[in-house]
């Protein structure tokens, strides 16, 4: 495929700008609450999902590391692909008995240490790292309910102001039905899916994943563009 995406990531990166802004925000009013700092990978371990443009934007960055360095990341984000799916089977199963709410809480609670995250300690992709990382940190509020990291200073059961987490990823999924209205594809789940790190990092963007024929002739960016 040689779809040109940039715009779709040139308005995910002015979303990323936004999102730092308001954490940057938090953490001036809140210094004290807020623990995140160099060398911490708490949230590094957590494990989440991204929508489709987090993931084809963090492959695009992925793919510009030196071979070498790329394929002993992908060995990692093998096993760690088939630890979430572990975790996700027995998160179904429970599904059908336990509340929503407290498969959030387990899910919240299990360990999985990104493939991203280097011998050091520090993410390889920092700078392009996914929005959940980069709010992690800051009180979110997550099915009405507020949460933060457990690291942090803020106090359980008093009132702070949140993100809308659910708000933002209103907006990640709009952005993303814009690169399957570009490319022209029919897959209809794809409207909604999310995928771990390790898998986006795995995944090859090409036209047999979006279910393209080689003569479908859609062209990126014509109208799925920022609004002028």
């Amino acid at each position: 495929m040689n779809s040109d995406f940039s715009v779709f990531f040139s308005e995910y990166e002015a979303l990323v700008a936004q999102i730092d802004a308001v954490f940057q925000k938090v953490a001036g009013n809140f210094a004290a609450e807020v623990k995140c700092r160099q060398g911490c990978s708490d949230c590094c371990h957590a494990l989440f999902d991204l929508t489709l443009i987090e993931a084809m934007y963090l492959n695009s960055k992925f793919a510009e590391l030196e071979e070498s360095r790329r394929n002993a990341i992908l060995i990692e984000a093998d096993k760690a692909d088939r630890k979430a799916y572990v975790f996700k089977k027995k998160a179904s199963r429970e599904a059908e008995v336990v509340d929503h709410s407290e498969i959030l809480l387990r899910t919240a609670q299990e360990r999985l240490r990104c493939p991203l995250l280097g011998p050091d300690d520090n993410c390889v992709l920092y700078r392009y790292r996914p929005i959940t990382c980069r709010i992690y940190g800051i009180p979110l509020e997550i099915g009405g309910k507020s949460h933060t990291c457990g690291l942090s200073g803020f106090e359980p059961g008093k009132s702070y102001p949140a993100v809308k987490l659910e708000r933002i990823q209103d907006m990640l999924l709009a952005l993303s039905n814009k690169v399957l209205d570009s490319v022209g594809s029919q897959y209809s789940d794809f409207r909604f899916m999310h995928v771990p790190v390790s898998s986006a990092l795995m995944t090859v963007y090409s036209d047999e994943f979006f279910g393209l024929r080689k003569d479908d002739t859609a062209t990126c960016g014509d109208a799925g563009g920022p609004d002028a």
